[in-house]
Protein backbone atom coordinates (compact mmCIF):
# COMPACT_ATOMS: atom_id res chain seq x y z
CA UNK A 1 0.00 0.00 0.00
CA UNK A 2 1.18 3.50 -0.81
CA UNK A 3 0.40 5.95 2.02
CA UNK A 4 0.66 9.73 1.65
CA UNK A 5 1.45 11.40 4.99
CA UNK A 6 1.11 15.16 5.28
CA UNK A 7 3.30 16.94 7.81
CA UNK A 8 5.61 13.95 8.04
CA UNK A 9 8.60 16.00 9.22
CA UNK A 10 6.78 17.27 12.30
CA UNK A 11 6.55 15.70 15.74
CA UNK A 12 3.61 13.29 15.30
CA UNK A 13 4.09 13.09 11.55
CA UNK A 14 7.68 11.90 11.79
CA UNK A 15 6.67 9.32 14.40
CA UNK A 16 4.03 8.12 11.93
CA UNK A 17 6.54 7.91 9.07
CA UNK A 18 9.08 6.06 11.21
CA UNK A 19 6.40 3.61 12.31
CA UNK A 20 5.22 2.92 8.75
CA UNK A 21 8.74 2.36 7.44
CA UNK A 22 9.99 0.35 10.43
CA UNK A 23 6.91 -1.71 11.27
CA UNK A 24 5.13 -2.20 7.93
CA UNK A 25 5.98 -2.82 4.27
CA UNK A 26 4.10 0.23 2.96
CA UNK A 27 5.50 2.93 0.70
CA UNK A 28 5.43 6.39 2.27
CA UNK A 29 5.15 9.76 0.55
CA UNK A 30 5.86 12.58 3.00
CA UNK A 31 4.31 15.88 1.90
CA UNK A 32 5.66 18.69 4.05
CA UNK A 33 6.17 22.42 3.56
CA UNK A 34 9.03 22.27 6.09
CA UNK A 35 7.86 25.14 8.28
CA UNK A 36 9.59 26.18 11.52
CA UNK A 37 8.29 23.12 13.44
CA UNK A 38 9.35 20.59 10.79
CA UNK A 39 12.73 18.92 11.16
CA UNK A 40 14.24 16.50 8.68
CA UNK A 41 16.58 15.31 11.43
CA UNK A 42 13.50 13.53 12.83
CA UNK A 43 13.66 11.18 9.85
CA UNK A 44 17.39 10.46 9.59
CA UNK A 45 16.87 6.86 10.68
CA UNK A 46 14.52 6.10 7.77
CA UNK A 47 15.04 8.69 5.02
CA UNK A 48 17.30 6.39 2.99
CA UNK A 49 14.62 3.73 2.72
CA UNK A 50 13.72 2.88 -0.91
CA UNK A 51 10.08 3.00 0.24
CA UNK A 52 10.32 6.65 1.35
CA UNK A 53 9.85 9.82 -0.67
CA UNK A 54 9.85 13.45 0.48
CA UNK A 55 7.77 15.99 -1.43
CA UNK A 56 8.30 19.57 -0.30
CA UNK A 57 5.01 21.29 -1.13
CA UNK A 58 2.35 23.50 0.44
CA UNK A 59 -0.92 21.63 1.01
CA UNK A 60 -2.95 24.81 0.39
CA UNK A 61 -1.94 24.76 -3.28
CA UNK A 62 -4.97 22.96 -4.64
CA UNK A 63 -3.67 22.46 -8.19
CA UNK A 64 -0.36 21.11 -6.92
CA UNK A 65 -2.06 18.67 -4.55
CA UNK A 66 -4.43 17.43 -7.23
CA UNK A 67 -1.54 16.85 -9.63
CA UNK A 68 0.46 15.10 -6.89
CA UNK A 69 -2.41 12.75 -6.03
CA UNK A 70 -3.00 11.88 -9.68
CA UNK A 71 0.70 11.30 -10.24
CA UNK A 72 1.35 9.21 -7.13
CA UNK A 73 -2.06 7.49 -6.84
CA UNK A 74 -1.87 6.84 -3.09
CA UNK A 75 -4.03 4.15 -1.51
CA UNK A 76 -4.48 6.17 1.68
CA UNK A 77 -3.83 9.58 3.21
CA UNK A 78 -2.90 10.33 6.81
CA UNK A 79 -3.40 14.06 7.16
CA UNK A 80 -1.23 15.43 9.96
CA UNK A 81 -0.03 18.74 8.52
CA UNK A 82 -1.32 21.54 10.74
CA UNK A 83 -0.46 24.65 12.66
CA UNK A 84 -0.90 23.37 16.20
CA UNK A 85 0.40 25.74 18.88
CA UNK A 86 -2.43 27.47 20.75
CA UNK A 87 -0.30 30.44 21.84
CA UNK A 88 0.76 31.12 18.24
CA UNK A 89 -2.87 30.95 17.13
CA UNK A 90 -3.72 33.75 19.57
CA UNK A 91 -0.98 36.00 18.18
CA UNK A 92 -1.55 35.15 14.50
CA UNK A 93 -4.77 33.29 13.69
CA UNK A 94 -4.68 33.72 9.91
CA UNK A 95 -2.05 31.08 9.14
CA UNK A 96 -4.06 28.60 11.24
CA UNK A 97 -7.14 29.25 9.12
CA UNK A 98 -5.16 28.93 5.92
CA UNK A 99 -3.27 25.74 6.76
CA UNK A 100 -5.80 23.90 8.88
CA UNK A 101 -8.96 24.78 6.96
CA UNK A 102 -7.95 25.63 3.39
CA UNK A 103 -5.17 23.04 3.43
CA UNK A 104 -7.61 20.33 4.45
CA UNK A 105 -10.07 21.51 1.78
CA UNK A 106 -7.32 21.28 -0.84
CA UNK A 107 -6.43 17.72 0.17
CA UNK A 108 -10.06 16.60 0.26
CA UNK A 109 -10.58 17.87 -3.27
CA UNK A 110 -7.40 16.19 -4.46
CA UNK A 111 -8.55 12.90 -2.91
CA UNK A 112 -11.99 13.28 -4.46
CA UNK A 113 -10.43 13.91 -7.87
CA UNK A 114 -8.27 10.81 -7.44
CA UNK A 115 -11.29 8.65 -6.65
CA UNK A 116 -13.20 10.08 -9.61
CA UNK A 117 -10.27 9.37 -11.92
CA UNK A 118 -9.74 5.88 -10.49
CA UNK A 119 -13.23 4.77 -9.39
CA UNK A 120 -12.00 1.23 -8.89
CA UNK A 121 -9.86 2.50 -5.98
CA UNK A 122 -12.57 4.37 -4.06
CA UNK A 123 -13.91 1.45 -2.00
CA UNK A 124 -10.49 0.68 -0.52
CA UNK A 125 -9.19 4.27 -0.38
CA UNK A 126 -8.95 5.93 3.04
CA UNK A 127 -8.49 9.57 4.08
CA UNK A 128 -7.59 9.77 7.79
CA UNK A 129 -7.84 13.28 9.21
CA UNK A 130 -5.93 13.66 12.49
CA UNK A 131 -7.47 16.19 14.84
CA UNK A 132 -7.51 17.16 18.50
CA UNK A 133 -9.68 16.84 21.60
CA UNK A 134 -9.54 20.64 21.88
CA UNK A 135 -12.40 20.90 19.38
CA UNK A 136 -14.73 19.82 22.18
CA UNK A 137 -13.96 22.82 24.38
CA UNK A 138 -13.49 22.63 28.12
CA UNK A 139 -14.70 20.10 30.68
CA UNK A 140 -15.62 20.70 34.30
CA UNK A 141 -14.37 18.53 37.13
CA UNK A 142 -16.26 15.47 35.88
CA UNK A 143 -17.02 13.72 32.62
CA UNK A 144 -15.13 12.85 29.44
CA UNK A 145 -15.11 13.81 25.78
CA UNK A 146 -16.78 11.17 23.63
CA UNK A 147 -17.28 11.01 19.89
CA UNK A 148 -20.78 12.43 20.48
CA UNK A 149 -19.62 15.48 22.45
CA UNK A 150 -20.72 18.71 20.77
CA UNK A 151 -17.97 20.90 19.38
CA UNK A 152 -17.25 24.06 21.38
CA UNK A 153 -13.74 25.28 20.44
CA UNK A 154 -12.37 28.17 22.49
CA UNK A 155 -9.13 29.13 20.73
CA UNK A 156 -8.32 30.10 17.14
CA UNK A 157 -6.36 26.84 16.88
CA UNK A 158 -9.18 24.60 18.07
CA UNK A 159 -11.71 26.53 15.98
CA UNK A 160 -9.62 25.94 12.87
CA UNK A 161 -9.36 22.21 13.65
CA UNK A 162 -13.09 21.97 14.34
CA UNK A 163 -13.73 23.58 10.96
CA UNK A 164 -11.47 21.11 9.20
CA UNK A 165 -13.17 18.19 10.97
CA UNK A 166 -16.53 19.37 9.66
CA UNK A 167 -15.18 19.67 6.13
CA UNK A 168 -13.97 16.07 6.29
CA UNK A 169 -17.38 14.98 7.53
CA UNK A 170 -19.09 16.89 4.73
CA UNK A 171 -16.87 15.39 2.00
CA UNK A 172 -17.83 11.94 3.23
CA UNK A 173 -21.56 12.54 3.41
CA UNK A 174 -21.85 14.70 0.29
CA UNK A 175 -19.27 13.19 -2.05
CA UNK A 176 -18.88 9.68 -0.64
CA UNK A 177 -15.18 10.11 0.10
CA UNK A 178 -14.06 7.32 2.51
CA UNK A 179 -12.89 9.53 5.36
CA UNK A 180 -12.01 8.85 8.99
CA UNK A 181 -11.46 11.34 11.82
CA UNK A 182 -9.40 10.92 14.97
CA UNK A 183 -9.40 13.31 17.93
CA UNK A 184 -6.45 12.81 20.25
CA UNK A 185 -5.37 14.12 23.63
CA UNK A 186 -2.06 15.92 24.33
CA UNK A 187 0.89 14.12 22.78
CA UNK A 188 4.40 13.99 24.20
CA UNK A 189 7.60 12.09 23.53
CA UNK A 190 10.89 12.30 21.60
CA UNK A 191 11.37 14.83 18.79
CA UNK A 192 8.70 17.26 20.05
CA UNK A 193 9.44 20.85 19.01
CA UNK A 194 10.58 22.84 22.06
CA UNK A 195 7.67 25.23 22.29
CA UNK A 196 5.27 22.67 23.81
CA UNK A 197 4.98 22.21 27.57
CA UNK A 198 7.13 19.15 28.29
CA UNK A 199 10.16 19.98 26.08
CA UNK A 200 10.05 23.61 27.25
CA UNK A 201 10.28 22.46 30.84
CA UNK A 202 13.05 19.94 30.15
CA UNK A 203 15.27 22.34 28.24
CA UNK A 204 14.68 25.25 30.61
CA UNK A 205 15.50 23.03 33.58
CA UNK A 206 18.73 21.83 31.98
CA UNK A 207 19.78 25.45 31.54
CA UNK A 208 18.67 26.56 35.01
CA UNK A 209 15.99 28.83 33.56
CA UNK A 210 12.54 29.44 35.11
CA UNK A 211 9.88 26.82 34.46
CA UNK A 212 6.89 28.97 33.48
CA UNK A 213 3.55 27.56 34.67
CA UNK A 214 0.46 29.38 33.40
CA UNK A 215 -1.89 30.71 36.08
CA UNK A 216 -1.99 28.47 39.14
CA UNK A 217 -1.15 25.34 37.14
CA UNK A 218 -4.60 23.86 37.79
CA UNK A 219 -5.47 23.18 34.14
CA UNK A 220 -5.79 19.45 33.46
CA UNK A 221 -4.75 17.58 30.33
CA UNK A 222 -4.86 13.93 29.28
CA UNK A 223 -1.39 12.84 28.12
CA UNK A 224 -0.76 10.37 25.29
CA UNK A 225 2.67 8.99 24.40
CA UNK A 226 3.30 9.69 20.72
CA UNK A 227 4.17 6.11 19.79
CA UNK A 228 0.88 4.91 21.27
CA UNK A 229 -0.87 7.58 19.21
CA UNK A 230 0.60 6.49 15.88
CA UNK A 231 -0.22 2.86 16.64
CA UNK A 232 -3.81 3.97 17.17
CA UNK A 233 -3.83 5.93 13.93
CA UNK A 234 -2.61 2.94 11.99
CA UNK A 235 -5.31 0.79 13.53
CA UNK A 236 -7.95 3.35 12.50
CA UNK A 237 -6.54 3.54 8.98
CA UNK A 238 -6.59 -0.23 8.54
CA UNK A 239 -9.77 -1.20 10.37
CA UNK A 240 -11.83 1.94 11.00
CA UNK A 241 -15.23 2.40 9.38
CA UNK A 242 -15.43 5.25 6.84
CA UNK A 243 -17.48 8.16 8.14
CA UNK A 244 -16.65 7.36 11.77
CA UNK A 245 -14.75 9.36 14.38
CA UNK A 246 -12.43 7.76 16.93
CA UNK A 247 -11.10 9.43 20.08
CA UNK A 248 -7.57 8.49 21.11
CA UNK A 249 -6.64 9.20 24.73
CA UNK A 250 -3.86 8.27 27.11
CA UNK A 251 -5.91 7.70 30.27
CA UNK A 252 -3.40 9.96 32.04
CA UNK A 253 -4.97 13.13 33.41
CA UNK A 254 -2.54 15.53 35.05
CA UNK A 255 -2.72 19.05 36.39
CA UNK A 256 -0.07 21.13 34.64
CA UNK A 257 1.63 21.92 37.94
CA UNK A 258 1.71 18.27 38.97
CA UNK A 259 3.16 17.31 35.60
CA UNK A 260 5.96 19.85 35.96
CA UNK A 261 6.69 18.62 39.48
CA UNK A 262 6.80 15.02 38.20
CA UNK A 263 9.19 16.08 35.47
CA UNK A 264 11.41 17.85 38.01
CA UNK A 265 11.49 14.65 40.05
CA UNK A 266 12.67 12.66 37.02
CA UNK A 267 15.40 15.21 36.35
CA UNK A 268 16.50 15.08 39.99
CA UNK A 269 16.72 11.30 39.70
CA UNK A 270 18.66 11.29 36.43
CA UNK A 271 20.86 14.32 37.21
CA UNK A 272 21.53 14.17 40.96
CA UNK A 273 24.70 16.27 40.61
CA UNK A 274 23.04 19.08 38.68
CA UNK A 275 23.58 22.53 40.22
CA UNK A 276 19.85 23.13 39.65
CA UNK A 277 18.66 20.32 41.97
CA UNK A 278 16.02 20.21 43.21
CA UNK A 279 14.63 21.39 39.88
CA UNK A 280 11.24 22.17 41.42
CA UNK A 281 12.79 25.40 42.76
CA UNK A 282 12.80 26.68 39.17
CA UNK A 283 8.98 26.65 38.90
CA UNK A 284 7.64 30.16 38.26
CA UNK A 285 3.98 31.12 37.89
CA UNK A 286 3.19 33.45 34.98
CA UNK A 287 0.11 35.18 33.60
CA UNK A 288 -2.42 32.67 32.33
CA UNK A 289 -3.22 32.13 28.66
CA UNK A 290 -6.39 33.95 27.48
CA UNK A 291 -9.33 31.53 27.31
CA UNK A 292 -7.31 28.71 28.83
CA UNK A 293 -9.52 25.58 28.85
CA UNK A 294 -9.82 24.10 32.33
CA UNK A 295 -9.77 20.37 31.61
CA UNK A 296 -9.54 17.87 28.79
CA UNK A 297 -10.23 14.16 29.31
CA UNK A 298 -10.87 11.64 26.57
CA UNK A 299 -13.09 8.57 26.62
CA UNK A 300 -11.24 6.18 24.30
CA UNK A 301 -13.56 3.23 24.88
CA UNK A 302 -14.81 3.19 21.28
CA UNK A 303 -11.41 2.58 19.70
CA UNK A 304 -10.61 0.05 22.41
CA UNK A 305 -13.89 -1.79 21.92
CA UNK A 306 -14.10 -1.68 18.13
CA UNK A 307 -10.44 -1.67 17.05
CA UNK A 308 -8.77 -3.34 20.05
CA UNK A 309 -6.44 -0.40 20.75
CA UNK A 310 -5.45 0.96 24.14
CA UNK A 311 -2.39 2.91 25.30
CA UNK A 312 0.52 0.66 26.26
CA UNK A 313 2.88 3.24 27.78
CA UNK A 314 2.03 4.62 31.22
CA UNK A 315 2.58 8.31 31.82
CA UNK A 316 5.39 7.57 34.29
CA UNK A 317 7.22 5.37 31.79
CA UNK A 318 6.58 7.75 28.91
CA UNK A 319 7.85 10.76 30.85
CA UNK A 320 11.01 8.90 31.85
CA UNK A 321 11.63 7.84 28.23
CA UNK A 322 11.05 11.40 27.05
CA UNK A 323 13.41 13.02 29.54
CA UNK A 324 16.08 10.40 28.82
CA UNK A 325 15.73 11.07 25.08
CA UNK A 326 16.26 14.83 25.46
CA UNK A 327 19.24 14.23 27.76
CA UNK A 328 20.88 11.95 25.19
CA UNK A 329 20.00 14.02 22.12
CA UNK A 330 21.42 17.42 22.95
CA UNK A 331 22.63 17.77 19.36
CA UNK A 332 19.01 17.58 18.13
CA UNK A 333 17.55 20.27 20.38
CA UNK A 334 20.65 22.45 20.34
CA UNK A 335 20.37 22.61 16.55
CA UNK A 336 16.75 23.78 16.92
CA UNK A 337 17.83 26.52 19.33
CA UNK A 338 20.73 27.47 17.06
CA UNK A 339 18.29 28.01 14.20
CA UNK A 340 16.78 30.86 16.20
CA UNK A 341 13.99 29.34 18.27
CA UNK A 342 13.67 31.35 21.48
CA UNK A 343 12.24 29.59 24.49
CA UNK A 344 12.15 32.78 26.52
CA UNK A 345 9.74 34.46 24.09
CA UNK A 346 6.23 34.45 25.55
CA UNK A 347 3.49 34.00 22.97
CA UNK A 348 -0.27 34.14 23.20
CA UNK A 349 -0.80 36.97 25.67
CA UNK A 350 -3.35 38.72 23.39
CA UNK A 351 -1.79 42.07 24.26
CA UNK A 352 -0.96 43.10 20.71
Amino acid sequence: MKILVTGGAGFIGSAMVRYLLNQTAHEVINVDKLTYAANLDNLKSVDQSPRYQLVKEEICQEDVMRELFLQQVPDAVIHLAAESHVDRSIDGPRVFLETNILGTYSLLNAARCLCQTHPEKQAAFRFLHVSTDEVYGSLGADGYFTEQTAYAPNSPYSASKASSDLLVRAWHHTFGLPTLISNCSNNYGPYQFPEKLIPVMILNALQGKPLPVYGAGENIRDWLYVEDHVHGLYRILCDGIPGETYNIGGNSEKKNLDLVKDLCGVLDQLLPDSPHCPHEHLITFVKDRPGHDARYAVDASKIQRELNWSPSVSFEEGLLRTVQWYLSHRDWWQAVLDRGHRQDQRLGTATS
